[in-house]
């Protein structure tokens, strides 16, 4: 079996405020690209569970994986042994892990169906989880984990993904947010949210990683249809209309920045 753990990006992330249990009220479009971490899957008589790939060295706990957490939380009559692909940076505004959780999911739903609760379940792994698993455009309120569909008219859109290859933790970056909101999620069709919306953690992450800044001079360079940061970064993306002209733009980049990671892929 196998399953790609596919990219997650935020078209649009609105914090609107700090909530009292200490998370952060947030409005935002989750998109997908058809890219990713992959991870391949056979029976076993006990779980297992090994990860390759050009960022497996940087999980200081493999065990400690979000996959792992999610064998252990995913009741079956058979183990599985489990190979993670890790081709994701790490803390790096994509839900790589909670990406990886999710192809988990769809793995056990293949083979023996997801178990009665497993809802709860991904929401207890991580606030993206929920999102992953099923990796199709939603718009995602609360914390993230509740779920409203959209108008995906932006399928197939074609995508660049760069990374100056500087982790960059959530939490820090959540904690320099200057407490504003300034407004409301638009309304519309994907396309629309996305035109008028905003990354309320941009600004709070390029103090943090001022490198950000440079990726996203770098891609605006390439007259992107858009280009933002991701989640809490320090990934950012561009979205072109044709694939000739993102691969022109990533050709480009990798010539001027040859050290930053590049991903390409379509919007799902």
């Amino acid at each position: 079996m196998r399953e790609t753990a596919y990219a997650k990006i935020n078209l649009a992330l609105h914090v609107r405020k700090k909530r009292e249990d200490g998370y952060h009220q947030l409005e935002t479009l989750f998109a997908f690209v058809d890219n990713g971490d992959v991870l391949t899957a056979q029976p076993a008589e006990a779980d297992r569970f090994e990860v390759t790939g050009e960022f497996a060295d940087v999980l200081d706990n493999p065990f400690g994986n979000l996959v792992a957490r999610a064998l252990s939380a995913l009741p079956r009559p058979q183990g599985l042994h489990v190979t993670l692909e890790k081709n994701l940076p790490v803390a790096a505004g994509l839900g790589g892990g909670s990406a990886d959780a999710g192809a988990l999911f769809r793995i056990v739903e293949q083979v023996h169906g997801l178990p009665e609760g497993w809802e709860d379940a991904a929401i207890r792994l991580g606030a993206d989880v929920p999102a992953c698993v099923r990796s199709e455009m939603a718009i995602g309120r609360g914390t993230g984990t509740e779920l409203e569909p959209v108008t995906n008219d932006m399928a197939g859109m074609a995508v660049l993904l760069v990374n100056p290859r500087i982790p960059l933790p959530t939490g820090p970056v959540f904690q320099a947010w200057d407490g504003e909101d300034r407004g409301p999620l638009p309304q519309g069709s994907a396309r629309d949210i996305a035109q008028a919306g905003r990354n309320d953690l941009r600004k709070p992450a390029i103090e943090i990683c001022p490198q950000i800044a440079d990726v996203l001079e770098r891609l605006g360079q390439t007259e992107p249809w858009m280009a933002e940061m991701s989640g809490s970064g320090a990934t950012c993306f561009a979205l072109y209309e044709s694939t000739e002209h993102r691969d022109r733009a990533a050709r480009v980049l990798a010539e001027l920045e040859p050290h930053w990671w590049q991903m390409v892929g379509l919007l799902r």
